[in-house]
């Protein structure tokens, strides 16, 4: 362990530069003591490691130093080939290079984990994008790119979800966000935080002036503030539908997003002996947020709760009387 532990504080020396020992030793799980003792310990080794003490001290290596030594555990190897199915890298223009990085990393690692870590790669793949999903826009990234990663303003011309109504904004933006298959882009606008979806963004382009982010905030606290924002609301409405056949496919297309459950198997196109009506398992935020099932008519019956059948059979009631009524503009 005490080889582990000196390598990971070598590594983080390399990459960081100057880091206090206390930091070394929280990161660490261990005392500030064994710290300067595997410091030591580094220096005997040959390696060119010095701590400065004092209020802006540290522990920091000799400016050039550099060290190719992988150290990787076997399950260090294999965790590396866990990753994410290769479309978010290819979203962001990285398929190539992902597939390319893990060659060399396989090449450098010790002999014994190079089967172990083959062998992760074939036998565990973690796809985030939901079932029957759908065929999602395929959204551009490169002007979000070049805006998080050259420190700009953002101008956007955006499409809301609920309503389709469009905005512009200026935002100032602190990065991107792949949750379950969606791109999000995470902005300040006018000094709060926001959520913009990716695939909404309608035109996008990259201002002259500088961001404006608030001081301290970072990509994954602001994103951790959203995200509570959207957890935090209570559990929402469950909601089970009938559809007719016909009309499952559209019905999938429009309503994947709210899917609580994965489509039954009677649900595929050729299922054998297929009923008339499949059943479908729905989660809403609220009763409101159901409504927008009245498009599809006759194909699709809400069964339960109880509550939300009286309000669609009095908001299709209403709409029927308006037209039979015979009101014209």
């Amino acid at each position: 362990m005490k080889s582990d532990r000196m390598l990971s504080i070598l590594l983080l020396l390399q990459t960081r530069g100057r880091v206090p020992a206390t930091e070394l030793a929280e990161r660490l799980e261990v005392s500030v003591r064994t710290i300067f003792r595997d410091v030591e310990a580094l220096s005997s080794a040959g390696v060119p490691v010095y701590a400065e003490r004092g209020r802006n001290g540290g522990i920091a290596l000799l400016p050039g130093y550099r060290t190719d030594v992988t150290g990787l555990t076997a399950d260090e190897a294999r965790a590396l080939f866990v990753l994410v199915a290769d479309r978010a890298h290819a979203d962001l223009g990285l398929g190539p290079a992902i597939g390319s990085a893990l060659r060399k990393v396989m090449a450098a690692l010790p002999p014994p984990h190079r089967d172990a870590a083959a062998l992760t790669r074939r036998r565990i793949l973690v796809d985030p994008v939901r079932w029957r999903s759908g065929p999602r826009p395929v959204a551009d990234l490169g002007v979000l790119q070049d805006a998080v990663f050259t420190d700009r303003r953002l101008r956007l011309r955006y499409r809301h979800g609920r309503d389709d109504r469009e905005a512009s904004y200026t935002v100032d933006p602190y990065g991107l966000v792949d949750k379950a298959g969606v791109w999000y882009l995470v902005a300040d606008h006018r000094g709060r935080p926001q959520l913009f979806r990716v695939d909404r963004i309608l035109t996008a382009s990259v201002a002259d002036e500088p961001v404006r982010r608030r001081e301290g905030a970072e990509l994954a606290d602001v994103w951790d503030t959203l995200r509570r924002r959207i957890d935090d609301l209570p559990t929402g409405l469950d909601v089970v539908v009938k559809v007719r056949r016909p009309s499952v496919r559209r019905f999938l297309g429009i309503c994947h997003a709210d899917l609580s459950a994965p489509p039954p198997a009677e649900a595929e196109p050729d299922a054998d002996g297929a009923p008339e009506w499949v059943e479908f398992s729905l989660r809403y935020r609220t009763p409101d947020a159901a409504r927008p099932l009245l498009a599809f008519g006759a194909d699709v019956e809400v069964t339960s709760p109880k509550e939300l059948r009286e309000e669609l059979a009095r908001i299709a009631a209403e709409t029927a009387a308006l037209y039979s009524a015979g009101r014209q503009g």
